[in-house]
């Protein structure tokens, strides 16, 4: 995957290096050249020194190939702009904003951004948000009779009860993960557009689940 980071502070410098070392490959875009050498001898990703919206800067940090865009710098005003660019003028697949101002989120979220927080768990979050695919097992349970599978929800089944992504002894969500919060639905809950679902699935269930949610081949 080709990551392209716009922000080298603390959280920047250590997605940077994350992805780097799960595979990625990775530039990293900041206007302060101090903040790029921060990142150290040992960083096998590109350094980009300019203004992360700038499209001469990020033409030259190859964003015309990017599979995702980062906006991670210290300004949650900048941070929409560069998602935003990414977003519509270069149609990069994958685009999340760092986000200080957390009465943003839902601005963000109709705007089609995925939105990380300031701490930690928001850089290991980053790298879940990029590393999976709209469906996909997390975890095999015992034999692998279980599998705990993540999945985005689908257009057909926002604002749609959690009970229409139920089978009772197959399928069962058990969490849903909504604005940077993750929690424990009911039957009742509604799914909204940008919602992640976590559901035990039972193997035999697989192809039903996968029905539930449009995903079937």
């Amino acid at each position: 995957m080709n990551v392209i980071v716009v922000g080298a502070g603390h959280m920047g410098r250590g997605l940077a290096e994350r992805l780097c070392r799960q595979g990625h490959e990775v530039t990293v875009i900041d206007r302060d050249p101090e903040e790029l050498e921060a990142l150290g001898e040992d960083f096998a990703g590109r350094r980009v020194t300019g203004v992360g919206f700038d499209r001469d800067v990020l033409a030259d940090a190859g964003i015309d190939r990017a599979s995702a865009v980062i906006a991670c710098t210290s300004s949650d005003e900048a941070n929409i702009v560069i998602a935003r660019v990414a977003r519509d003028t270069y149609r990069v697949p994958r685009v999340i904003a760092r986000l200080y101002d957390i009465s943003k989120a839902e601005a963000y979220r109709r705007l089609g951004i995925q939105t990380i927080s300031t701490t930690d768990w928001g850089i290991r979050h980053a790298c879940e948000l990029l590393t999976y695919q709209e469906m996909d097992t997390v975890l095999e349970v015992g034999s692998g009779d279980v599998q705990l599978v993540r999945s985005d929800v689908p257009a057909l089944l926002e604002g749609r009860p959690v009970r229409e992504v139920t089978a009772i002894g197959e399928v069962e969500v058990v969490a849903v993960s909504r604005n940077n919060e993750t929690f424990i639905p009911t039957l009742g809950t509604v799914l909204e557009h940008g919602d992640v679902i976590y559901a035990a699935v039972a193997s035999s269930a697989s192809a039903k689940f996968r029905y539930m949610i449009g995903k079937s081949e």
